[in-house]
């Protein structure tokens, strides 16, 4: 390991500050849920109001004295800061506290390493950790020495450090060039489907609003799902039939959340494009958070960060099951296009009504015509048959096949096609007025 943790337990004292600046305002409750994830034992929670950071501790020294002794007398194990640590100012706490200590984002790693199952997953987090740790390489060497300065005063702890850092530089090369090949390999699978042109549809959303669940209410999956933040991260893909529309991809990815790290953000680009080259996504709300507000804005931050909030949206609040006297329901626009969808994943309420909403957008391009085909045709027949696209057949006075079909234009494309033609020439030789 190149940094040396505290020998210790997971008692763990938390800081949360108070401050004026709504930009860089923390949810306590979602501090305090973090930290359970992570599977601490929080022993006490320290509330701060600060609204200028001190540089050398962010928070005033008295506030220092004030952990130290709490870490004393509730024997705590490390100290959790709910708010981002330069360095400097970790390794300055650390000296003062004598325990470990860490900041939102190293608490959020933390929970990722836990989470990851996928070979593609821990190659992300140990890139974003390692990227983390090496502007915090320094303090895991306190045993050694360091320079001095003067002849005959240099320690070996510069040597080392400087070993280290070559090591992990070596490391991160290593780790972004294979995750550089899962890149291609993914851009290659999504260069496939969009061949057989069948739409992809992403769920995205804040953390813990229920994706899993309505991933595998959906897809009939049993992608692992828990009422805690980050319960699952790798993605899972799985083709599902929607009426009208035939095959559709739903992919359930990695959940959002306030201030998520830029380097999580990077770590996961691959997995995160997913949803960047859907044709549709699901924006998954928990309809009775009280934050949900605020937890759709840091999601359409994360939207636009990978590229993807120009794309269709159909926003799904779910967890209706938690209000009172509501019921599933669709909502629309002025036009009758669906907007949102109010669903329970875990009572399985609503998803006839989710289904037919994204039935509707996935397939707003659906062809329904009435076609003649010839006698020499009767292979396009049987296939427009399989495809499940056929209404009604009637004979023509020449014992020619009238078909009325109904597919996406997508399939309808695939399927003449591979009889030689293209579509538009067919369309305009073979359509009944």
């Amino acid at each position: 390991m190149f940094f040396e943790r505290h020998e210790g337990g997971e008692r763990a004292i938390l800081v949360h500050l108070e401050s004026m600046d709504e930009q860089s305002r923390e949810d306590p409750h979602e501090f305090v849920e973090l930290v359970r994830s992570a599977g601490a034992e929080i022993v006490h929670f320290l509330t701060i109001n600060r609204y200028q950071p001190s540089p050398r501790f962010l928070v005033g020294s008295g506030k220092v004295e004030e952990i130290r002794d709490l870490v004393r007398d509730h024997e705590g194990d490390l100290v959790i800061f709910n708010h981002t640590l330069t360095p400097s100012q970790e390794r300055n706490l650390e000296r003062e506290l004598q325990c470990r200590v860490i900041d939102r984002t190293g608490l959020i790693l933390d929970i990722f390493a836990q989470r990851a199952r996928t070979h593609e997953g821990k190659l992300q987090v140990e890139l974003a950790q390692l990227q983390h740790l090496s502007t915090r390489l320094v303090r895991g060497w306190t045993h050694l020495e360091r320079q001095k300065g003067g002849i005959g005063l240099r320690g070996p702890g510069e040597t080392q450090l400087e070993t280290d850092r070559r090591l992990l530089r070596n490391r991160i090369k290593q780790i972004t060039k294979r995750l550089e090949k899962v890149r291609s390999q993914r851009e290659q699978a999504r260069r496939s489907r969009r061949r057989a042109e069948i739409p992809v549809v992403s769920l995205v959303g804040y953390t813990n609003a229920g994706k899993s669940t309505l991933f595998n209410s959906m897809a009939d999956s049993e992608v692992f799902a828990a009422n805690q933040l980050f319960a699952t991260l790798d993605p899972t893909l799985r083709r599902i039939e929607l009426a009208e529309v035939g095959p559709v991809i739903l992919a359930d990815t990695v959940g959002f959340i306030r201030h998520l790290p830029h380097g999580l953000v990077e770590a996961f680009r691959a997995t995160l494009e997913e949803s960047s080259q859907a044709d549709l996504l699901l924006h998954v709300i928990d309809a009775a958070d009280d934050e949900r507000t605020s937890h759709i804005e840091q999601v359409h931050l994360v939207l636009g960060e990978i590229g993807a909030l120009e794309l269709p949206i159909l926003e799904v609040y779910n967890k209706v099951d938690l209000l009172e006297n509501f019921e599933p329901q669709v909502q629309r626009d002025e036009n009758g296009k669906p907007l949102r969808v109010w669903v329970s994943a875990r009572e399985g309420r609503g998803l006839d009504l989710l289904a037919q909403a994204v039935a509707e957008l996935v397939g707003e391009d659906v062809i329904q015509k009435r076609i003649l085909l010839g006698h020499d045709e009767a292979r396009l027949r049987a296939q427009f048959y399989a495809a499940g696209a056929v209404i009604g057949e009637h004979v023509d006075t020449e014992g020619r096949p009238e078909l009325e079909v109904r597919l996406p234009r997508s399939d309808f494309n695939r399927l003449v096609t591979r009889e030689g033609w293209q579509p538009d020439i067919f369309l305009s030789q073979h359509t009944l007025q």
